[in-house]
């Protein structure tokens, strides 16, 4: 029996042995790819521009340098537009200037006529009651404010009180005294009524002439007379017998109110007979004519009066 040696296998090919970092497949693949695509087509880009080369800081400068070219360009466009319509705006505004001084001196000479007008009309008015009041043509006149008036008479001032409110209270209510300390519209309507009462020919407050028709009224915490304000103190001239005029005032039930004002809401009130007092024409005058009615139609007049 033959003996036979027994060998090993003979293996041609051994297997692989395993890599030492292959549990760190994530670390190796980015040591791999240490750049990202994006990063390598911008440089393959720069290389075809030919601008690979150039540093970065130069590249910085270069595009500074071309955003102030572009800025200067267009400060000097704007610099030479300017210029070329600075003239045109200048002569603008010149014809603009002399278009307004222009529209304004028409207003004045529009004014000044009116004026005049206004003035022609009044002095018309004025002789037209003269002359068709007949004979009672000066007391139709002395009536409708259209002459000036010259004689005796009183000096009253009403005021309000010291150290006033100047901006509250409202008109006064007609039902009794207010206690802001302020002289209101009533009040005046019926200081003026108490003159005219107590025989007072002719009236003016503060230089405003008071006719049969004038109107005292407020707007506000103002006085107006004829729609023209007043402000305090207000001072009444009226024309009369002056000591006579007085006395009949301060004992009428008027002058009583006005002392109830003085003791109650401290507004200051004085009262004095002049020896001559000026008043001037009312400014406008305001005419009305009565026309007799026909028979048997009721009460009629008789005749045809002005006032």
């Amino acid at each position: 029996m033959c003996g036979m040696s027994q060998q090993s296998p003979d293996r041609s090919t051994a297997p692989p042995s395993a890599r030492p970092d292959a549990s760190m497949s994530l670390l190796n693949n980015v040591m791999d790819h240490s750049l990202d695509d994006g990063y390598a087509e911008a440089s393959a880009r720069r290389k075809a521009d030919g601008s690979a080369g150039l540093p970065r800081s130069l590249r910085s400068k270069f595009g500074l340098a071309a955003g102030l070219v572009v800025a200067a360009l267009v400060v000097t466009l704007g610099a030479a537009e300017a210029r070329i319509s600075a003239p045109v705006v200048a002569k603008e505004r010149e014809e603009l200037i002399d278009r307004i001084d222009a529209e304004t001196e028409a207003a004045d000479t529009l004014e000044s006529n009116v004026d005049k007008l206004r003035a022609d009309v009044s002095e018309r008015q004025r002789k037209a009651l003269e002359q068709h009041g007949g004979d009672q043509g000066q007391l139709v006149a002395l009536l409708a404010g259209a002459t000036p008036v010259e004689g005796p008479g009183v000096k009253l001032i009403v005021d309000d009180a010291k150290n006033t409110d100047q901006g509250g209270g409202g008109p006064r209510e007609s039902s009794g005294f207010a206690d802001t300390g302020r002289v209101r519209d009533r009040d005046m309507q019926r200081v003026v009524n108490g003159l005219w009462e107590s025989g007072a020919e002719a009236i003016a407050i503060n230089g405003q002439r008071l006719t049969a028709l004038s109107a005292i009224r407020a707007a506000g915490d103002a006085i107006l007379v004829d729609n023209r304000p007043l402000v305090p103190p207000y001072t009444v001239l009226a024309v009369g017998d002056g000591k006579k005029l007085a006395t009949a005032f301060q004992d009428s039930a008027d002058g009583q109110y006005l002392q109830a004002l003085k003791e109650s809401f401290d507004i200051r009130t004085s009262i004095s007979d002049q020896a001559k007092v000026q008043l001037p024409a009312a400014p406008s005058l305001i005419v009305r004519t009565a026309e007799p009615k026909a028979a048997g139609s009721g009460a009629a007049d008789t005749g045809k009066g002005t006032s």
